[in-house]
């Protein structure tokens, strides 16, 4: 049996960067409503690029710093809920652009848990012996699917990408993790439907293509979730959280983030936050942090490193990396 090393980091955002002040001019909002009860002041939005132009300028960086060829890469993985097409999926286009003529690649649909579902899946295949090089990311250009006249949402999401690049080692790095679903409260989080309509059927009822959300049901969601997932976690894994270095966590609300290390009796300076930042980007969240976290020198080899996603399905799902 082979083990999963995490090589690489690298993340791409928009340049243009949206405060809550540049929202107050376009929804009956203020920068202390939303920064009081998000942790969010600034945004990154797109001005035209899209879902695949942010993950080829990722994979291409994760390529220059991990000095690995791209016929070397075997499979390409993109999470997102927002890819250009519905086919080709967005991680074809990415093999494309960057010239992996080796790798087989697929999207991943798993909301703001995507990139540690499709982080588990790459370890899967590496382990198997299936492949020997992997890219994994997460990307989001939400602003195409965020109502702009919605306060309750437009607030709260970014654009944005980021991902890694997993290897083949003899060190164990992917030490632990626990994955979960429930669909039943699917609606409670939902974007871009698109109802049947061809020459047969035509439903009265428009579209609900933008993002809608309970925002208590998530938020009582998260909260429990969470803590439940990394204490099943560090059970599996032996380990205690006085052996854990940073937890980096899905960036959806800072709120949600201080209820969760509380509960986890765990510092609130181990958990990583950008969130003022960049937003709520789903499934790139994580994998921007762990790039920033990366370029800043904060992440050193043989730290524990938990990373937890939540949202959309609903999923949630942690896991336990070593750098």
């Amino acid at each position: 049996m082979f083990s999963t090393e995490f090589i690489a980091f690298d993340s791409c955002t928009p340049q243009k960067a949206v405060t809550n002040d540049d929202l107050s001019l376009l929804v009956d909002t203020t920068d202390e409503w939303i920064s009081t009860r998000t942790g969010i002041r600034e945004r990154r939005i797109s001005e035209g690029e899209n879902t695949s132009d942010m993950c080829i300028k990722v994979a291409k960086g994760l390529l220059k710093k991990s000095s690995v060829s791209a016929e070397d890469i075997d499979l390409i993985i993109v999470a997102t809920i927002t890819p250009d097409f519905a086919t080709p999926s967005t991680a074809c286009m990415v093999q494309s652009a960057v010239g992996a003529v080796n790798a087989f690649a697929f999207d991943v649909s798993a909301a703001c848990s995507g990139f540690v579902f499709a982080a588990g899946i790459a370890d899967k295949y590496i382990r198997s012996g299936m492949c020997r090089n992997a890219i994994v990311i997460g990307a989001e250009t939400l602003s195409k699917i965020v109502n702009w006249r919605d306060r309750t949402t437009c607030v709260l999401f970014g654009d944005g990408a980021g991902g890694a690049l997993l290897s083949r080692s003899e060190r164990n790095c992917y030490i632990a993790e626990d994955m979960h679903s429930d669909g039943s409260l699917g609606m409670q989080l939902t974007g871009g439907e698109a109802k049947v309509r061809n020459a047969f059927a035509d439903p009265e009822e428009p579209d609900r293509r933008y993002l809608e959300m309970d925002g208590r049901t998530i938020f009582s969601f998260a909260t429990r979730k969470v803590p439940a997932s990394i204490r099943t976690l560090l059970e599996k894994a032996s380990l205690t959280p006085d052996d854990i270095d940073w937890v980096v966590p899905h960036q959806a609300n800072s709120r949600i983030v201080e209820v969760v290390a509380k509960k986890l009796d765990m510092p609130p300076e181990k958990f990583f936050m950008n969130i003022a930042k960049y937003g709520n980007t789903s499934a790139a969240s994580i994998p921007i942090a762990l790039a920033q976290m990366s370029d800043e020198g904060l992440l050193k080899k043989g730290q524990k490193v938990i990373i937890s996603g939540f949202g959309g399905g609903l999923t949630w799902g942690s896991a336990i990396i070593e750098i």
